[in-house]
């Protein structure tokens, strides 16, 4: 087989010359094959001519053509409109040689305008004379556009537009389109759209809509020019845009429409009203427009009345706004209906259809080739809407006006010949026209004695496929048409038609070849003028076949691919293997190559994802097959599993194991992982065996006795690990002695006088054999004893009774199956059973450390009393009363456990000011042994915690009323209380802190010479010898002096003060245009240094020298030593006050607290503090005044 690459071509063999022939006779059946018959006469044919409407160029020379064909060859001559055409006397007309075409000059002088015309060739022999059609000639013409001047469209946003195009009438009719300056088409949609007229429609317009360059250009194809339209210039407004300036200076007549931007119902601009007519000829495309306006933009639909628009011949353009149907009959006339609509309503529009037709053909008249005195008939039948009318021409002469031959009658559309004569021979026309055309039909009437002529090519050889039609020609002529036979072989007998098809020209069609098809066939033709006979021979042919397909492929970019195409055809024909890519030729590229039967891509890239298709052809046959290729990203992925596996080299206690790795996906693989199955012991559960490196596929692996093994292989890569592969055979190794001894044997007792034996029995991987057993021997350590000894069953464990308590053992157990024992076992040492210990801890004594922490000592018992493994000392405390109450309750029980032979242990979380009682005992594996002697230990005071609650009820206009309860857990005897306060103004800014000492009996107290209307803050705690405990806050505000409130909102109100603020206003505004003048002037005005040096800490920024904002700072950085500033102490962003800072700042703010408490709780006395100004009416603020806090203070 040759295997080339190469385009796929089509091959043809000898014997399909004469098979070309016979499919001309078939078109024109009583066609005279003029090139094969010597000295046969022909009537002459018309074989090209020039369309009727013929549009030329008016740039070129104009050619009209005229062809045609007889025996003897035709002259030729022409009309122009009705009159002889004399071309002799025109030097700028030529008529070519051998032929009838026209060619006028007229590049170099002359015009186009002056050979407008009606032009008829006509071809004359001596049998007679054919026409042409008349041919319209007319030049193309592509005018001007008339100048205008084209003003701005001004419209509001919302309406509709229509944009004209009316181009000039050109000849062919021009093609519209709408572009801008730029030449670039301007957007269409479902909202703007062109017209079959051409006109750009707006079903509403938008502010993008608003340009300076709507020009419509209309391209003449025929001249290849295009003219262009003024630019239209449309500006859209929205409502907004108009306001009252606007529409004062525009009148509605300037605008474009006088309609709002609102929404409303379909309305249809073209076309008009409610129904239109449209008219279509037959088998032209009809074309049905529906454009609406509205808004939102309708959409349209298309229905037909009383019928289905048909499926295959309709299709919607313009954003199914024009309905089109292909070839239209005179069954798709019909009313038709458009509707408009969108969510506010719709309108409806219908065209009624009517489609005519100019003539077409029934039956057009054939040639006639008649032999003398035979009979024939003409047939000359066309329709059209209206019905055409059939006219009957002779050699280019009405029949009415030429010369009577009386072998022919005229009835209507069919000339009716009998017993012709060789004069009768002629050309006749048959013309069937009406309002909408013509046709013009040539058919000679040829009468010809002929003996007959076998044309087809003597002994010609035929190969054919199996099982297809073989076509045996034996084309031939002959007049009277000659009849024909075929035969078989030399002395074969008649074909018949019940095997075989007999076609008319004399060709024979075998329908389905065989291998006995094979042979020699005789063609046979008579008529009452002779005989003629030709032999062929015919040759079947194994078919090409295609065994082995291409495969569809997924392959990674990158990647490699090899398609494979095995081909098997007939040994006596040459095939060619050629591959296809997207049915052209494979590129000239080094990464495509063929290799026999396979094509081979390396490298692959996204553009070679494809279809590729191999084809396979012989000089007879060509059969062919693909496989798509899809390219895809590179895909980081596990590997694919390793596949066939095979086991070699089978040995007792080794195999050789390898295998061929899957794709590595990118990603290379690393190690190969080799796992097992022993389906003997654990079938279905897989072993890890050994890892070997990635490079390599075979593996030498280590066995073990009696296993029926089987592997599998998984391999890894950096991504993950792949699927197991196959399994592999199975293979069993032979038995023998256990190799192991049973693991984590242990004695222990469970009961004083018992020793139980246990162990981790051995695996059936690791028995080694059937019969598995195990030998448990067992002695005392600190013995003379022989070892005792027992075999038992696959067991796990043995107890041996009547043993001392907790006695040392030695123990060992030692695996043996039916082939021998395992080696000697590894001793282990155990203990009989342990019972309770029999003597406690003595000499336990308590050191206190602190209010909640005691340290507990004792002696150790001696081991022997023990009586099994020492697992440590167990400590049992409880309280059982309180120090101060002295009532005695019971508390449950703690217990602190202490591991190993320890003598101490600290007693943590212990409650202050408690009485507790502890003992200790001694703890084994098998429990606890008896108590100690109890022992008594008191803890010390501790600090309270905080008090359960503090409120402030009653506030009056200068005092405050607090309440509180005390600690849950006062921890000792409470000496005193500690109540802490201090003001906040508006800023929320601290004032002084306040300190006073509450005996530890009061719950309540009131708080007297308070400012009105001022928050405090409260920090309250108890306390005990040991110290101050947690401290709970609270903060409160004293009422406000309606009187006082009263008179503020009456000054503020004053027709002074208002006049006054207004006055400080100007004279600040007069400053600030002295500032700026002088500042123009060149004059300096330091106001800077001014403003630095009288700062008004209200216009500082907040933001102080210490890096922090001044409302937020904290204690430690507002005053350190809490020393006063200007503005007062201020709290730390958490709202808490340490401890030490409010002790501290009453040294700071003067003597400190002066006061006493009155009979009923009350405290009597003032507080001061260092300040620079003393608050007004309970205003804390230190803030300097000014207009703006003026102002503010009446808000």
């Amino acid at each position: 087989m040759r295997l080339k690459i190469m385009p796929l071509k089509k091959s043809f063999s000898v014997h399909r010359v004469p098979l070309i022939l016979f499919l001309c006779q078939l078109m024109s059946a009583l066609e005279v094959p003029l090139d094969q018959l010597e000295n046969l006469v022909q009537p002459p044919t018309i074989t090209r001519q020039s369309p009727k409407d013929y549009i030329i160029d008016p740039r070129e020379n104009i050619e009209i053509q005229c062809e045609a064909k007889g025996k003897p060859p035709p002259s030729f001559s022409w009309t122009r409109n009705g009159t002889h055409f004399d071309i002799d006397k025109d030097p700028l007309v030529k008529m070519l040689p051998n032929s009838g075409t026209l060619v006028i000059s007229i590049t170099i002088e002359g015009k186009a305008e002056t050979y407008e015309g009606v032009y008829q060739c006509t071809a004359r022999n001596e049998r007679g004379a054919a026409i042409s059609n008349n041919i319209i000639i007319r030049p193309s013409r592509s005018p001007l556009w008339t100048k205008e001047k084209l003003e701005q469209i001004t419209i509001l946003k919302g309406q509709s537009l229509v944009l004209p195009c009316r181009p000039p009438l050109g000849l062919p009719p021009p093609i519209i389109f709408w572009m801008d300056n730029s030449f670039q088409r301007l957007p269409q949609s479902e909202r703007v759209s062109q017209g079959l007229n051409g006109d750009l429609y707006f079903s509403n317009v938008l502010p993008e809509d608003t340009r300076e360059d709507y020009v419509c250009y209309a391209r003449f194809n025929h001249t290849q020019t295009i003219q262009q339209k003024q630019p239209i210039s449309v500006k859209v407004h929205s409502m907004d845009e108009l306001n009252d300036t606007i529409t004062a200076n525009l009148s509605d007549s300037e605008f474009y429409g006088a309609k709002s931007y609102i929404e409303r119902p379909p309305k249809l601009l073209s076309p008009e009203g409610r129904t239109s007519h449209k008219e279509e000829l037959r088998e032209n495309v009809l074309s049905l427009e529906c454009i609406a306006e509205g808004l939102p933009t309708p959409s349209i639909t298309w229905t037909k009345e009383d019928g289905e628009l048909p499926i295959n011949r309709t299709s919607y353009t313009n954003f199914r706004k024009t309905l089109n149907i292909n070839l239209v009959s005179e069954a798709d006339s019909g009313k038709y209906k458009c509707t408009a609509r969108n969510p506010l309503g719709f309108v409806e529009h219908t065209i009624s259809v009517t489609v005519k037709a100019a003539p077409y053909w029934i039956t057009a008249p054939k040639n006639l080739v008649l032999s003398p005195g035979e009979d024939g008939t003409l047939i000359c039948r066309a329709n059209g809407n209206p019905k055409p009318k059939i006219s009957w021409l002779t050699n280019g002469v009405p029949i009415e006006m030429a010369p009577d031959d009386p072998s022919r009658k005229i009835d209507g559309d069919t000339i009716l010949f009998s017993d012709v004569q060789e004069s009768s021979s002629a050309v006749y026309q048959c013309n069937a026209s009406n309002e909408y055309g013509y046709l013009l039909a040539n058919a000679f009437v040829n009468v010809l004695a002929e003996p007959p002529r076998i044309l087809t090519d003597a002994n010609l050889h035929y190969q054919v496929i199996t099982d297809r039609p073989a076509m045996l020609d034996c084309a031939f002529f002959g007049s009277p048409i000659p009849t024909f036979k075929w035969f078989k072989g030399t002395k074969g007998s008649v074909l018949q038609e019940n095997t075989y098809i007999f076609h008319d020209n004399g060709t024979l069609e075998i329908p389905v070849a065989q291998k006995d098809s094979a042979g020699t066939y005789t063609c046979v033709v008579r008529n009452k003028l002779g005989m003629a006979k030709n032999d062929v021979h015919l040759e079947i042919k194994d078919p090409t076949r295609i065994i082995k397909h291409p495969e569809y492929k997924v392959v990674q970019r990158g990647g490699k691919v090899s398609f494979e195409c095995k081909v098997k055809h007939d040994p006596t024909l040459i095939a060619t293997l050629t591959w296809l890519k997207d049915n052209g030729e494979l590129p000239n590229d080094g990464r495509f190559s063929i290799d026999n039967d396979h094509l081979v891509i390396m490298n692959i890239s996204d553009e070679d994802d494809a279809t590729y298709t191999c084809v396979a052809n012989t000089s007879l046959d060509i059969v062919s097959a693909s496989a798509v290729l899809r390219v895809v990203a590179p895909v980081y992925d596990r590997p694919n599993p390793p596949f066939d596996l095979e086991l070699t080299s089978l040995l007792e206690r080794s195999v050789q194991l390898s295998w061929i790795p899957g794709d590595e996906n990118n990603s290379p693989i690393t190690d190969f992982i080799i796992e097992y199955e022993d389906s003997l012991h654990e079938p279905g559960i897989w072993h890890h065996h050994s890892d070997v490196p990635g490079t390599q596929t075979t593996a030498e692996l280590k066995l073990s006795p009696y296993v029926k093994y089987s592997f599998r292989v998984i391999a890894v890569n950096s991504i993950g690990r792949s699927l197991p592969s196959e399994v592999s055979e199975y293979y069993m190794t032979k038995a023998a002695e256990p190799e192991e001894n049973p693991t984590a044997v242990e004695g222990i007792g469970s009961e004083p006088d018992n020793l139980v034996i246990t162990w981790q029995p051995l695996k059936g991987f690791d028995s080694n054999g059937p019969g598995l057993q195990y030998k448990v021997s067992w002695r005392q350590k600190d013995g003379d004893d022989e070892w005792t000894s027992v075999v038992v069953a696959n067991v796990s464990k043995y107890i041996v009774s009547g043993t001392p308590t907790f006695v040392p053992y030695l123990v060992k157990v030692q695996a043996l199956n039916d082939v021998g024992f395992a080696p000697e076992p590894v001793i282990i040492i155990g203990h009989s059973g342990e019972d309770l210990p029999m003597v406690a801890p003595s000499n336990v004594h308590v050191n206190v450390v602190n209010s909640t922490l005691a340290e507990v000592h004792w002696e150790p018992v001696p081991p022997k009393s023990i009586r099994g493994h020492l697992k440590g000392y167990r400590i049992y405390y409880w309280k059982v009363k309180n120090s101060s109450k002295r009532n005695k309750r019971h508390v449950e029980k703690k217990i602190l456990t202490f591991n190993g032979n320890k003598t101490h242990g600290m007693l943590p979380g212990l409650e202050p000011f408690s009485h507790y009682m502890l003992n200790v005992r001694v703890v084994n594996g098998k429990g606890e042994g008896p108590a100690s002697v109890d022992r008594v230990f008191n803890t010390p005071e501790g600090v309270p915690s905080a008090p359960l609650f503090l409120k402030i009820v009653n506030p009056t206009l200068d005092s405050l009323t607090l309440e509180w309860d005390p600690p849950s857990h006062p921890n000792g005897i409470l000496t005193a209380y500690t109540l802490k306060f201090q003001p906040i103004n508006s800023t929320h800014e601290l004032g002084p802190l306040v300190d006073i000492k509450i005996p530890a009996n009061m719950t309540s107290l009131i708080l007297r010479n308070l400012s009105y209307n001022t928050r405090y803050k409260f920090y309250f705690y108890a306390q005990t010898s040991a110290g101050s405990g947690s401290q709970i806050t609270e903060e409160a505000v004293t009422t406000v002096d309606e009187a006082m409130a009263s008179r503020q909102v009456d000054i503020a109100t004053q027709g002074w003060f208002i006049g006054l603020m207004c006055a400080v206003a100007l004279l600040i505004l007069i400053l600030l245009i002295v500032c700026f003048i002088r500042r123009n002037k060149g004059g300096k005005y330091p106001v800077k240094e001014k403003e630095d040096a009288h700062a008004d800490p209200e216009i500082q920024p907040m933001k102080e020298d210490d890096g922090t904002f001044g409302e937020y700072r904290s204690l430690e950085s507002d005053a350190e030593d809490h020393k006063p500033s200007k503005k007062g102490s201020r709290t730390p962003s958490d709202r808490t006050v340490k401890k030490e800072d409010s002790d501290d700042s009453l040294v700071d703010y003067g003597e400190g607290v002066n006061g006493q408490f009155n009979e009923d709780g009350s405290f009597i006395g003032q507080y001061s503090g260092k300040k620079e100004k003393e608050p007004a009416e309970g205003n804390e603020s230190s803030e300097a005044p000014s207009p703006v806090n003026a102002m503010n203070s009446f808000v």
